[in-house]
């Protein structure tokens, strides 16, 4: 197939027969709060990722802050987030009522560079969050052996990295937490919704009180013990059985999005002006989507969206926008190379024939614009 005959998508969620199925079943219990099905996907989840503790939450953000609350982060203390990441990174440090301090990111990866981190580290540091940006691991042992050098938690945002392996350990299990997101664009959702794993007892209870209005345990919503000061951040039985049914699928999910990797590999193989970010799909890193560094980058966007393809540019620097704002002289990298920084279609309903199309359509963008 050379030319699109359909719409290629940059993503859609994938819904079906058995998340009604599973829905209904909730609804036909008259219990559509956080309830035991909730508890099941978190079973699940902790199962699947190697990890004591599974805690869901309202969302991926809200799971970054009950981390960063639970050990203790809050007024006056820094924790260092990379300059490369969606905006709710930053924005849960600031909902935890710390100040979040930007470091630039490594070229070849766009996720923290180690020697940023050690260089915005300041006696009130209390937490760095690594992001592993599109599933690609951060350089996670670096960050790690300067983070425990200097007493500093790291909480990782593995919000994009569900199912990815590191050194065959998952994403989001290096750290004190892991966060993970089900957003819509996610490789499985609950519509919105989050997680938090971790391998400490204590915390994991704290997480819980922190979620629920201070209770350690679910409650009855009357005489309940309220241990301490907590919040309303439950993943309600109708979210989690939607994420159940997708979690049914989740390893052909996982195949198909290394398979998008292979195939973009290859098909983009010889076109002078793009270059894919890297994956080790071979040894269990997962793309969540595909990403790459294309030249003249937004004309590229608009010579595809012409050809009913969709990809969607990477995110302005957290120090270019307004709330966080800060000069470019600090964040070189993110300020040179994010620019160039697109994620190609990785729809998980895209076939070979689609990958094909995308790469036949950047490469006759690329010919034009050197005649």
């Amino acid at each position: 197939m050379s030319i699109a005959t359909r719409t290629i998508h940059w993503w859609q969620p994938e819904l079906g027969a058995e998340e009604r199925d599973r829905v209904l079943a909730v609804l036909a219990s008259n219990y559509i709060n956080d309830g035991d099905v909730t508890t099941e996907l978190e079973r699940r989840m902790a199962a699947l990722l190697g990890a004591r503790h599974a805690v869901a939450a309202t969302s991926g953000t809200a799971a970054l802050f009950l981390s960063l609350a639970a050990i203790g982060v809050g007024r006056g203390d820094e924790v260092v987030v990379p300059d490369v990441t969606f905006i709710a990174t930053a924005n849960a440090v600031t909902l935890a009522g710390a100040t979040p301090v930007f470091a630039d990111v490594d070229p070849r990866t766009l996720t923290l560079a180690p020697d940023a981190f050690a260089a915005a580290i300041t006696p009130r540091t209390r937490a760095v969050v690594p992001v592993h940006v599109s599933g690609r691991a951060a350089a996670i042992d670096r960050i790690l052996a300067i983070a425990t050098e200097r007493s500093i938690a790291v909480v990782e945002d593995a919000a994009e990295a569900l199912a990815s392996r590191h050194r065959g350990r998952s994403l989001g299990t290096f750290g004190r937490t892991g966060c993970f997101s089900f957003s819509p664009n996610k490789t499985i959702t609950t519509g919105q919704g989050g997680l938090v794993v971790t391998d400490d007892d204590a915390l994991a209870v704290r997480l819980r009180e922190l979620k629920d209005q201070g209770r350690p345990v679910r409650g009855t919503g009357g005489n309940d013990i309220h241990a301490s000061v907590g919040f309303n951040f439950k993943l309600t039985n109708v979210q989690a059985a939607i994420g159940l049914a997708q979690l049914d699928r989740l390893e052909a999910r996982v195949r198909r999005l290394a398979d998008l990797y292979r195939a973009y590999r290859s098909a983009l193989a010889g076109i002078d002006g793009i270059a894919l970010l890297p994956f080790d799909v071979d040894r269990g890193e997962t793309p969540q989507w595909v990403d790459a560094l294309a030249d003249d980058r937004d004309r590229l966007v608009a010579h595809l969206e012409r050809n009913d393809i969709h990809c969607r540019p990477f995110w302005f620097p957290i120090h270019t926008q307004r709330p966080y704002r800060a000069a470019d002289d600090g964040f070189p990298v993110a300020t040179s190379v994010v620019p160039k920084a697109l994620w190609l279609p990785s729809a998980l309903s895209m076939t070979d024939d689609d990958v094909a199309t995308v790469a036949q359509r950047i490469r006759d963008f690329y010919e034009r614009r050197r005649a």
